[in-house]
């Protein structure tokens, strides 16, 4: 039985097809738009190419939900985006009050209508129409969508109406999914936050090795400070480590895309000076056959080091202080001034404070590089980093020289441990490096450190002495190193050596295990 199709009373599907090919364009827009306000533009566009509805603004309410802000509006009608509507102020405020949609037949005829995001006075002979419909969720409004057209009688503007609706409805759900996400991603984040604090993680450069407390507080003031474009100055003994903190601050910051340059202050003389940082143009001197940028310029966008700045001279000084005070410079031989645009960082072994009173650094300078300063503990102030930075850096030298090296006996770390390092990590480091290439059986002995640490309470395994004495020496650090090994467990001990526990027990009363 064929049977007459249905009417609908409020939407003939003859004069439907335009909306309803707009509203699949704009379902199309929303589904592959990321950015929110390009969205929504694309969004209002399109009501603006096939709808014939201009001027299109996409008002949303503030972070305090007191007032709608300006979201989108229609590219060839540009909005004001600092225009705001109050609750209940304007044709507008009262749809977001009420969450009623407002139909205005003519607007020159509206007194409430307040002109206020759009310039209409060229519209001289042309009436129009205005519809504001809420965006809602549920029951609760979160915005605004409105339009202009062209006047077609009031018996025009209920199809237009729903027409808006249903794309203030599309809208809303896009918002919607993006506050669920964005709600989704800062629990995420507040549970890494309390994980974080939960297990006691701070933040460590990957390039820096060491948990001891000098360092957890070295490590916070990089984290302070990287993310901004404030002068680091980082103090600390030859060897502590500076360079990687200065890199560790460069690669944490918002350059961390640019270049990051090194000058060795302790290499720069006064002729080579403005040479080397602001470079020159051909022909500036004798010897300049080509054009050169300097480092300043090498920088650019990124992090200049000055390291060692206590070995500048007074005339060096001033010349560098000038171009911190303006950020400006010239290259040797060129009248055009260039902008220092870099972030600062200097490092220094030397106590500048010294220096200032001593009339050798002066003392104008030293207030605008010690903005923020570092201060790197000696490798003596942070002996429960040594096993460690020694591990790091046997690996290192193992992969280096094709050795196998799995570990370094407890008399080698006890050893490290008494030893002074006035060379610092940079010592540490040449010591693992001494010590791989001695080792010869997978395991870095005390005999195979350098004779700088054969201390006199360790010598006794290399000088003459008894047979016994010797023996008992070996036999102590071999249980100390399987005690290690099995995490004090007398049986397994007793095992790996072929003896009874109870000889394992009374070998470890013995030598104080």
């Amino acid at each position: 039985m064929i049977t007459e199709p249905k009417e609908f009373p409020h939407l003939q599907l003859e004069g439907f097809q335009q909306p309803l090919a707009a509203l699949a364009e704009i379902a199309r827009v929303i589904s592959v738009r990321s950015g929110q306000r390009e969205m929504l533009a694309d969004v209002l566009d399109v009501l603006e190419r096939d709808l014939g509805m201009s001027r299109g603004v996409v008002m949303l309410l503030s972070l305090d939900e007191n007032e709608l802000l300006v979201e989108a509006s229609g590219k060839g009608h540009k909005a004001g985006r600092d225009v705001r509507y109050q609750r209940g102020e304007g044709i507008t405020g009262q749809v977001l009050q009420t969450g009623q949609a407002a139909m205005i037949p003519r607007i020159s005829e509206e007194p409430r209508f307040q002109n206020r995001i759009h310039d209409r006075r060229h519209e001289h002979g042309h009436e129009l129409s205005f519809i504001c419909v809420p965006v809602a969720l549920a029951n609760e409004v979160v915005g605004t969508l409105s339009v202009d057209f062209p006047f077609e009688g009031e018996a025009a503007l209920p199809e237009k109406e729903r027409v808006l609706n249903i794309v203030a409805s599309m809208i809303a759900n896009d918002v919607k999914m993006r506050r669920m996400a964005k709600i989704e991603r800062e629990q995420l984040e507040a549970e890494n936050l309390r994980l974080r604090f939960t297990l006691g993680e701070t933040f460590r450069p990957e390039s820096i090795i060491g948990n001891s407390q000098a360092m957890e507080s070295v490590y916070r003031r990089i984290h302070l400070v990287a993310p901004t474009d404030t002068t680091v100055l980082i103090c600390g003994e030859s060897g502590t480590g500076k360079e990687l903190v200065a890199s560790a601050i460069h690669c944490g910051s918002k350059r961390a895309q640019g270049p990051f340059v090194r000058v060795n202050c302790a290499q720069l003389t006064e002729s080579l000076f403005e040479s080397e940082l602001f470079g020159h143009e051909r022909g500036a001197f004798t010897g300049a056959f080509q054009e050169r940028i300097g480092r300043l310029e090498e920088a650019r966008g990124g992090t200049i080091l000055f390291d060692e700045i206590g070995e500048f001279s007074p005339a060096i000084q001033v010349k560098l202080l000038r171009v911190l005070q303006e950020r400006e410079f010239q290259r040797v031989g060129s009248n055009k001034t260039l902008k220092a645009e870099v972030r600062v960082i200097a490092a220094t072994n030397k106590r500048l404070e010294q220096s200032v009173e001593e009339g050798v650094f002066r003392q104008d300078l030293y207030y605008r590089i010690n903005v923020f300063p570092v201060y790197l503990p000696a490798l003596r102030e942070r002996k429960d980093d040594i096993p460690g930075l020694a591990d790091h850096f046997a690996a290192k030298y193992a992969r280096k020289l094709n050795k196998e090296i799995h570990r370094i006996s407890p008399n080698a770390i006890n050893m490290m441990l008494s030893y002074g390092w006035p060379g610092n990590v940079r010592e540490l480091e040449h010591c693992m490096e001494y010590a791989a290439l001695m080792c010869t059986d997978g395991v870095i002995r005390g005999q195979n450190l350098p004779p700088t640490l054969q201390m006199p309470d360790s010598a006794e395994i290399m000088e003459p002495g008894s047979l016994t004495n010797r023996m008992h020496l070996l036999e102590k650090e071999l249980l100390a190193e399987a005690l290690k090994r099995h995490s004090h467990n007398a049986c397994a001990v007793a095992r790996e050596l072929g003896i009874t526990p109870r000889m394992v027990r009374y070998r470890m009363k013995r030598f104080g295990l």
